[in-house]
């Protein structure tokens, strides 16, 4: 019972670290109506920035707020300089820039800051404390609680707030949105601004548990991508809930699927996608889009 409940505890702790990375996805998706594959990129230098802060003698609570404003900053200048030049052709050309722009930058952090491996500060104590027979960290607790909370705010951003609903109406339609009076070009850099800001968070949380690398959000962005297509680009609770099912999955597969054990267990969230796909395009907490002639 003891490895039961361990295995299912650490498998929520890795999906709240797929989890930070995929609400930085849905967010973006439900502003612009792009996915952008940069995204870990994007979180990935913000976790650096924040690790220059630090070196500076900036408190870390303090570095991670500068490094959300400069990654908003940034997010809202890629939105207006580049991406905004292939945001009313052919969609798979935009999603190959974000492509082209997740290299980049990989490339660029590890150009500055070298591919080193740094060791970046955990916003939460490091201590274990037993539950049910299980050894948990307060890190990954906090962790989980913060995505929680983030999920909570998005989601109440998009139904609740003119904000949200203004930034969903130029992702579904921007032609219609602009005619209504939204400034489109606004909003779009609101929305890349918005995402990479989370991603800052993303960064910060996810770092820790790591080393911090040019690479480091690889294999996360796997399997956050992957929790976006399980859970439905259009909810963040889908996302979070299908992260943490990924996790819990994979490890439960890996000690008690003899043929997959711990070197196949990737497999998982591909075998997922493959079922739910089939049931329910989109996505377990999606919604289908209705078209009307």
């Amino acid at each position: 019972m003891g490895t039961f409940v361990q295995l299912v505890i650490d498998g929520l702790s890795a999906g709240s670290i797929y989890a930070a990375l995929a609400l930085a996805i849905v967010l973006v998706n439900q502003a612009t109506g792009l996915i952008n594959f940069a995204q870990g990129g994007m979180a990935v230098l913000a976790a650096y920035f924040a690790y220059s802060f630090i070196q500076w003698g900036v408190p870390l609570i303090l570095a991670i707020l500068l490094s959300m404003l400069a990654s908003f900053v940034l997010g809202a200048l890629i939105e207006r300089f580049l991406m905004r030049r292939f945001e009313q052709g052919d969609p798979d050309t935009a999603v190959v820039v974000t492509i082209g722009l997740l290299t980049l930058i990989t490339g660029l952090c590890g150009w500055i800051w070298s591919f080193n491996n740094l060791q970046f500060p955990s916003l939460f104590p490091l201590q274990n404390i037993n539950v049910l027979g299980a050894v948990v960290s307060v890190r990954s607790i906090g962790t989980t609680l913060v995505i929680v909370g983030i999920m909570i705010l998005l989601q109440l951003l998009f139904i609740g707030t003119k904000l949200g609903l203004a930034l969903r109406a130029v992702a579904v339609n921007p032609q219609s949105a602009a005619f209504s009076g939204l400034p489109v070009g606004r909003l779009l850099m609101v929305g890349w601004g918005l995402a990479a800001a989370l991603g800052a968070i993303a960064g910060a949380l996810i770092a820790p548990s790591l080393t911090l690398t040019p690479g480091m959000m690889d294999a996360a962005l796997v399997y956050a991508l992957a929790a976006v297509i399980l859970g439905g680009l259009s909810s963040p609770i889908g996302v979070v809930v299908a992260a943490w099912m990924i996790g819990v999955l994979e490890n439960l597969a890996a000690v008690y699927v003899p043929f997959i054990g711990f070197d196949l267990k990737i497999a998982v969230p591909f075998i997922l996608i493959f079922i739910v796909l089939i049931v329910r395009p989109q996505g377990l907490f999606g919604r289908k889009d209705v078209v009307r002639v």
